[in-house]
């Protein structure tokens, strides 16, 4: 009777909510919900950074092909935006301007014959890497917790049953008061687990294909700007700045 009593006092005395679940689990399950709790955080704000930039990205790359499509010179446009890019497409097209006019300065000859514009094509391509590189930062950590997350709180559970067990063993009676505490505790590191890897593993789907979707975009403009100077290479033998047609 006095232990029935005990494990009804032990049920009792614990603070069922969410707060209070953190404050009495153990050391090591309060670690795991702590490390769950902070790639979370984490989470959120890269998600919130990535789809901020790429918003970003996709106006200015709508602005900046308006002005390269209205037919005015190029060099102007350089001048004012590929000189000191300030978004991925611009930096592409400074890439394959500066390449072009370097080539120019070079040899005429070489324009005619295509070498520049393989120069220009290897600039555009390196440089489309290298933005990507830049907006995909980050990326591997969603990955990377919406991949281990159930598991760390999956450990979390474990390491709580084992508690309730040991309460158990030592209390030696099965009532549900003495359980139901420490496998409170462990659902709670699992709940949080899956509270961090849900948001990771569909921001990562998402956001991977919005920048699949916008290097594609940056490829399609480095071709057709090829393609640009590709016509003007035979009729610009001096060197003479390309124009895109409207």
């Amino acid at each position: 009777m006095d232990r029935a009593v005990d494990a009804v006092t032990l049920g009792a005395a614990h603070d069922m909510s969410l707060l209070g679940l953190f404050l009495q689990a153990d050391i090591v399950v309060k670690t795991v919900m702590l490390m769950l709790v902070v790639a979370s955080v984490w989470v959120w704000a890269i998600v919130f950074e990535k789809v901020t930039s790429l918003r970003r990205a996709q106006r200015a790359a709508d602005a900046f092909e308006d002005r390269f499509w209205s037919g005015g010179s190029l060099d102007e446009l350089y001048d004012a935006e590929g000189a000191k890019p300030a978004h991925p497409m611009a930096a592409v097209f400074g890439a394959a301007m500066t390449e072009w006019r370097r080539s120019s300065r070079t040899s005429g000859a070489d324009i005619a014959r295509g070498f520049a514009r393989e120069r220009v094509e290897r600039a555009m391509g390196v440089t489309i890497q290298r933005e990507m590189e830049a907006m995909e930062k980050w990326m591997i950590f969603l990955a990377s917790v919406g991949s281990t997350a159930p598991f760390v709180g999956l450990f979390g559970t474990v390491w709580g049953i084992m508690n309730s067990f040991s309460a158990i063993a030592q209390m030696q009676n099965t009532n549900l008061a003495v359980v139901a505490p420490g496998i409170a505790e462990a659902l709670f590191a699992t709940a949080i687990g899956l509270i961090a890897a849900i948001p990771a593993v569909l921001a990562y789907n998402k956001i991977s294909t919005d920048l699949a979707r916008f290097a594609g975009r940056l490829e399609g403009f480095a071709t057709e700007f090829g393609a640009i100077l590709s016509r003007q290479s035979e009729a610009s033998l001096g060197g003479d700045a390309p124009r895109a047609r409207g």
